[in-house]
């Protein structure tokens, strides 16, 4: 029997609602984030960004609520990049990805040198009860450090902790509204509760196929930073759909899982200046042409805001806060033309967008530009 295949444009818009960005959601913050196996965290506002463009009704306390009550946290996890998951999936994830972590310290460009002949295991057996006592600063982790070792350089010490050990960055960081910095404890002293010492690598990709695919295993791969996936999904594959992409790649999919109509619409829709949607395959091509992929989609991450119309990267955004008249103006950069409706429908969910962000402004506008 011959697999289905499937175009960039069914790929998009089954992508799309995986992600609750074909239609927003009516399901609590705690949930969205279970079921997107987490957001980018590394600038503290973005899992807010990326909640309100995927959830009814969604507001800033509901996720500061969540943070207070460690019911959710930001603890780096995928690619080894600083997520907010929940309380159950950072135990459940950060055991898993402990190999991506060890690579990036074992080929960081200053401290791999440092910590080569460099015995850790007295230096997280002293750090590991030091964090856990209370959250600490990176600067009081460096000087205990300094102080205990002497002879080792502290940052590369400190920075060994950080890929050696599952810490959580403490409120009040990523609390909205709220400045602060870095501190950080042990997931396990914050959470009352251990790592998952057996945690399943076969669930964790049928929960990204739930919230991403239809996947390549070299998708999979490019989402979580490991390896030896495509083994995964071959153990997996009586269970799951598979289809191919124009290229004929293999697809894999869960059997129930949205696929809608390619000619579903497709709301315009803001996110974060990294938003795992755009992070989170390897080959982006369902998302955006050669020159939105070259501009918007770089090898590193997205630059700044990002900003969908018709379910495609068409530009970015930014706010401008004016001092003198207290407003907020909502500039989005787009390549290429816009038909009128593309530019209403912007210009309407933009002024929502803006009115979110900046809800203390005395007045709110929206400007699309033409990008260079």
């Amino acid at each position: 029997m011959r697999t289905e295949t499937l175009s960039r444009q069914a790929l998009n818009r089954a992508t799309l609602a995986r992600q609750l960005l074909l239609e927003r959601a009516a399901m609590p913050a705690v949930d969205a984030v279970h079921h997107l196996v987490g957001l980018q965290a590394q600038l503290p506002l973005n899992p807010y960004v990326g909640l309100w463009s995927r959830l009814h009704r969604f507001e800033p306390e509901e996720l500061a609520r969540l943070l207070v009550g460690r019911r959710v946290v930001r603890i780096v996890v995928m690619r080894a990049t600083l997520h907010l998951v929940t309380a159950e999936d950072s135990l459940l994830l950060r055991p898993l990805v402990q190999t991506v972590l060890d690579k990036e310290l074992a080929r960081h460009r200053d401290y791999a040198p440092i910590l080569r002949d460099v015995d850790l295991e007295p230096v997280l057996a002293f750090a590991r009860p030091f964090l856990a006592e209370q959250p600490r600063t990176g600067a009081e982790l460096r000087a205990a450090l300094k102080e205990r070792f002497p002879a080792h350089d502290p940052g590369a010490l400190a920075a060994a902790c950080r890929n050696l050990l599952a810490l959580v960055q403490v409120p009040p960081r990523g609390l909205w509204g709220r400045s602060a910095q870095v501190v950080s404890t042990t997931a396990e002293s914050w959470l009352g509760r251990p790592l998952v010492a057996d945690a399943s690598i076969d669930d964790v990709v049928l929960r990204y196929l739930g919230a991403f695919g239809p996947a390549t295993a070299a998708d999979a791969a490019t989402w979580s930073g490991l390896t030896g996936l495509r083994e995964v999904l071959d153990r997996l594959r009586p269970q799951l759909r598979t289809f191919r992409d124009e290229h004929g790649r293999v697809l894999f999919d869960l059997s129930d899982a949205p696929r809608p109509g390619p000619d579903t619409p497709a709301p315009p829709r803001f996110l974060p200046e990294f938003d795992n949607l755009l992070l989170s395959h390897a080959d982006r091509s369902r998302f955006a042409g050669a020159e939105g992929r070259r501009r918007f989609l770089g090898a590193a991450r997205p630059t700044v805001g990002t900003v969908l119309s018709d379910g495609r990267v068409c530009g970015t955004w930014v706010i401008d806060d004016d001092r003198a008249t207290a407003e907020a103006t909502l500039r989005v950069a787009h390549v290429g033309a816009l038909s009128p409706q593309a530019r209403q429908e912007l210009t309407v969910e933009g002024l929502h967008f803006v009115r979110f962000m900046r809800a203390e402004a005395a007045g709110h506008d929206v400007r699309l530009v033409r990008g260079t």
